[in-house]
């Protein structure tokens, strides 16, 4: 357990990938109690966010990033049937597992590349996962391209600091490319509505071409 779960500094300054496997291995037990009583909302609203755009399909959804499954469940209970998840930490895997939400789960390093061949998902999910300390934007080339040709991706960015992130430059280099079309950036929100009243977030949807 992180010791303070009110205080994130650990988790937003990790430096390298075992360095946060090791902060979320540790949290992975009391991750939804903490959270929760903060007032998450983001995977909810992330969920509902890819309902929207994706309606129910054939074929399987990629939740990048999974943690302990709240946005499998939730897409679960909406209808989704073939959801896989994938995560750099096998607490937060084994955590999601009890869920009952997922066909399969796997563990994988964004950062590095999906382990998935060209086109698998129909679309994806990837919420929680590009603060800092977390994955980085090359993530996002990685899950453009296990999307399909028309499917959909929803994924977070914080206002304060995606652009030195180099989320930018990359969502611009796979838009200029003809890769992907944004197609809804969401208006700024908080994340937690019980806790960190400065960290602003937005959703951002993304169509694969």
């Amino acid at each position: 357990m992180i010791r303070n779960p009110e205080d994130l500094s650990d988790v937003y300054g990790a430096k390298t990938p075992d360095q946060s496997r090791a902060l979320y291995n540790d949290w992975a037990q009391s991750y939804d109690a903490d959270n929760l009583r903060r007032g998450f909302r983001l995977p909810s609203l992330g969920a509902g966010m890819f309902a929207r755009h994706m309606g129910l399909v054939d074929g399987p959804v990629l939740d990048a990033a999974c943690g302990t499954g709240l946005v499998g469940e939730s897409l679960a209970i909406m209808g989704y049937g073939a959801i896989l998840g994938c995560d750099l930490s096998p607490g937060m895997l084994a955590a999601a597992r009890q869920t009952g939400a997922y066909g399969d789960l796997v563990e994988a390093d964004m950062g590095e590349g999906l382990p998935f061949e060209d086109e698998t998902f129909a679309g994806f999910t990837c919420l929680g996962a590009f603060g800092p300390g977390h994955a980085p934007p090359e993530s996002l080339i990685h899950l453009s391209r296990v999307t399909r040709s028309g499917g959909i991706g929803v994924f977070n960015l914080l206002d304060a600091t995606w652009k030195e992130q180099g989320f930018q430059s990359v969502l611009e280099s796979l838009v200029d490319s003809g890769q992907v079309q944004i197609i809804q950036r969401s208006q700024p929100f908080l994340p937690f509505l019980l806790a960190e009243p400065d960290l602003w977030s937005r959703l951002y949807v993304i169509r694969r071409s």
